[in-house]
């Protein structure tokens, strides 16, 4: 590529990256201009400039903490399963079986259901404490069920998050195993190598950026949708002092 072609695409480039530009710094700019107002929808053209109070309120407030480490919880949390269980479903579906088409299909099903849906269905079909099926199977097994918005909130939430975004990152690394070169397995299978040094060596350093790309998107997509979660199966995530 020579000098003149870099030049030429970086100025193709411009009129593009400058509009992403504007369309991005425009909005946070108002944002950040009225997080300085005290303002009222209620009434438009009525608003006043406080500085940083908004910010200092925000930050004082006793349900500022609480919600963080909630929330940074349940982030982690859902990360940790998705990735780790979304790594393993992966594995299982690249492997020629019969019937992998329609189990795949099964798999990526949840993504498709909208969060409040998915709340809907766990609080009332299979965490209920009375007619629930892990009420149920607890009962059949002999144990007392549990009431998993009264008394687990928030590993309520979790798992629910956690069962909506598995399809996501399944999918994802999924579709990286399948562009896996197979001479680097069929290299490693002739050297004697075990499965498990070939996942440690080859199919995880493969999978490390479609790892950061679920990363960074299930951190966004939980962060916006956990509270239609939380609201919908009206867990207490945080005590009444916060409040």
């Amino acid at each position: 590529m020579t000098e003149q072609t870099r030049a030429l695409g970086r100025l193709l480039l411009t009129p593009a990256v400058a509009l992403l530009f504007v369309w991005m710094i425009v909005p946070l700019g108002m944002t950040i201009y009225f997080s300085t107002l005290r303002y009222n929808l209620l009434n438009p053209g009525m608003e006043q400039f406080v500085g940083l109070e908004n910010y200092t309120y925000f930050l004082t407030d006793p349900a500022f903490l609480a919600s963080l480490h909630n929330t940074l919880v349940l982030v982690g949390s859902v990360l940790a399963i998705t990735i780790a269980l979304g790594t393993l479903i992966a594995l299982l579906l690249d492997q020629v079986m019969v019937g992998r088409s329609i189990v795949r299909l099964m798999v990526i099903a949840p993504f498709f259901v909208m969060p409040t849906v998915s709340a809907l269905v766990w609080k009332n079909l299979l965490m209920h404490p009375v007619s629930g099926l892990l009420a149920f199977i607890a009962t059949s097994l002999g144990l007392a069920p549990i009431d998993w918005f009264a008394d687990m909130p928030l590993l309520a939430i979790i798992l629910i998050v956690a069962w909506q975004w598995l399809p996501f990152a399944t999918l994802i690394l999924l579709t990286a195993l399948q562009s896996l070169d197979e001479e680097q397995r069929e290299a490693a299978e002739m050297d004697g190598a075990r499965a498990l040094s070939t996942f440690a060596y080859i199919t995880l350093p493969h999978l490390a950026r479609p790892i950061t790309v679920v990363i960074l998107i299930e951190t966004i997509g939980v962060g916006q949708n956990e509270v239609d979660v939380v609201d919908v199966a009206e867990a207490k995530l945080c005590p009444d002092e916060c409040r």
